[in-house]
């Protein structure tokens, strides 16, 4: 499918401090991009930079074939926006909420449809000062669907939810992928991102320091994995000292603990020292590292 969303070399400077320096990524109709790193990375700006929300210095941002610099308002038409922090009148209720940014588009969803799609209803005549950050945080991302919009960007969404409403955001951020929308979504949930998004971008100092596929960042990472041995029978102390490429070696009795760079290489090397010592492998496990350790070693 065609992008969505088009950012391209995006800069921002706060006094000498560079937010965004050279940030350029797409979203296509379709695909869920998750923006990672760590705080103060530009994440923030760089969503904020999108939704018109702060002017950048310089660079472009395409939503829809739109210029959304040039041309804010027909941008905005197309996309919907959820901040980790939403505010509203005090006293405005969510069905309040819902109908008046309703009435701003030609284009939209029902609200009655989005209160019980995000278990609003039995909060949707309270007012907002009530709401607990919960409902608040539902009630943000219920307003960012009522335009039923081609471009949904979120930051943190998962921020405050509880279980069962973690499940309904997912949904229905599956719901606009499965649709042919685009999804732009920060997060710090390693396993949310993993779970959800088709590509993630690593953002650090303001630049996109490494994207793709979870799986693919994983496999192409530096870090290393952790290779966990249960033998027949103790093996003797020192015996594997001469491997190469291994580090952080534990020997307990039958128990091998190690971490490798390159796996198919340490093996190869260890097999050989446990035949010499008519040692047999009673379990053997490899664990990759995490995204969240990728994520790290990009920083």
């Amino acid at each position: 499918m065609s992008a969505k969303l088009n950012v391209h070399d995006l800069r921002k400077r706060y006094g000498t401090v560079r937010a965004l320096d050279g940030i350029s990524f797409c979203v296509n109709g379709g695909e869920i991009l998750g923006l990672l790193g760590p705080n103060g990375a530009g994440k923030t700006t760089t969503v904020e930079s999108i939704a018109g929300l702060t002017e950048p210095d310089s660079g472009s941002v395409e939503v829809c074939g739109i210029d959304a610099r040039r041309k804010p308002r027909e941008a905005k038409r197309r996309m919907g926006l959820a901040l980790a922090v939403t505010a509203l009148q005090d006293k405005i209720t969510p069905r309040e909420a819902l109908e008046s940014f309703g009435a701003f588009y030609r284009r939209r969803a029902g609200a009655e449809e989005l209160l019980a799609r995000f278990d609003l209803k039995p909060v949707a005549g309270r007012s907002f000062d009530t709401l607990s950050t919960g409902q608040r945080q539902r009630l943000a991302l219920a307003l960012a669907l009522v335009n039923q919009p081609e471009l949904l960007i979120l930051d943190e969404p998962s921020a405050g939810l509880d279980p069962e409403a973690r499940r309904n955001m997912r949904a229905a951020i599956l719901d606009v992928k499965e649709n042919g929308g685009a999804v732009l979504m920060t997060t710090h949930d390693m396993d949310e991102a993993q779970r959800l998004c088709d590509r993630i971008a690593i953002i650090n100092l303001g630049r996109v320091v490494a994207e793709g596929p979870p799986a693919d960042l994983i496999a192409r990472s530096r870090t290393t994995t952790t290779i966990s041995l249960r033998l027949q029978s103790p093996i003797p102390p020192g015996a594997l000292a001469a491997i190469q490429g291994i580090g952080g070696l534990e020997c307990t009795d039958a128990l091998v603990r190690f971490v490798a760079t390159n796996v198919n290489e340490a093996l190869a090397q260890l097999i050989p020292v446990l035949d010499r010592h008519g040692l047999d492998i009673a379990e053997l496990h490899a664990q990759r590292a995490t995204l969240e350790e990728v994520v790290a070693g990009f920083l």
